[in-house]
Parts: structure tokens; sequence; C-alpha cells
């Protein structure tokens, strides 16, 4: 009797163990990172495009810009030029592109420091001003 209840028990522990794991996983999965899942409705191409380049290397403007500024520059909100404006965008581009790159790193008015793309390199950063600014001329 006591063999059956230890194998009922050792049974019943690993069940256990088994559901707390996928519990976890599915915690994990809807506190993941925005531009890491996808909510339903979205299209994950941006969430996609944005992941580093296949090798580790640095994300394109593009990239950064579809997984990062869209949020911002593709709505206009918080006053974000909004992609393609050129009404915009043309007196800050008459600023000056070091102007633009030290802006979108350090951040502007309503703008945080790289448009919170924290886990951007200043380089990536700096592909994403110049895919807006060409693609807004």
């Amino acid at each position: 009797m006591k063999s059956i209840l230890g194998v009922v028990a050792a049974l019943a522990l690993g069940a256990a163990a088994a559901v707390a794991q996928s519990v976890d996983e599915e915690i994990a999965e809807r506190i993941a990172p925005v531009g890491e899942t996808c909510m339903k409705g979205e299209e994950c191409a941006a969430a996609v495009a944005a992941a580093p380049a296949a090798g580790g290397g640095a994300r394109s403007g593009e990239a950064v810009y579809k997984g990062s500024c869209f949020s911002c520059h593709g709505t206009g909100a918080a006053g974000a030029p909004k992609f393609g404006d050129a009404a915009a965008w043309g007196p800050r581009i008459g600023k000056g592109v070091d102007t633009l790159y030290t802006h979108a790193i350090n951040g502007f008015n309503a703008m945080p420091p790289k448009g919170l793309c924290m886990d951007c390199s200043e380089d990536e950063v700096k592909a994403a001003v110049d895919y807006m600014v060409e693609g807004s001329k």
C-alpha cells in the first residue's frame, strides 16, 4: 500500500511540475517586451523585421523604424513628425543631420532617448534617422 501511495505521490508531483512550467511559459510570453510579441489582429512583420540581422549584425534603419519608431513616427503621436511628411520634416532636416542624431539618441521634447529602443546601438538609431529622413524628403 505504501508503495502504491508513493507512486501516486510521485505522479502527482510530476504533473504539478509540468503544469507549473507550462504556466511559467505562458506568463513569460504574455509579458514579453514590446516588439517581441504580437497582439491579436496585428501584423507581426514589424517585430520580425526589427530582429537583429542573421549573424547578430546591426539592424537596418528600416528594421529599427518598423520595430520601434513607427509607433510614434507612423502615427504622429506626441507631435512626432510622421514618416513621409516632408513639411513636418523639412525644418528638422534643415537643422542638420547631426542635430537629428543627437535628438534621436539623447531624446528631445516628448521623444525619449533612442525612442525607447534601449537595445538599439547608436549606429542603428542613426540608420533609423537616415531612413526616416530619406523617406520624408
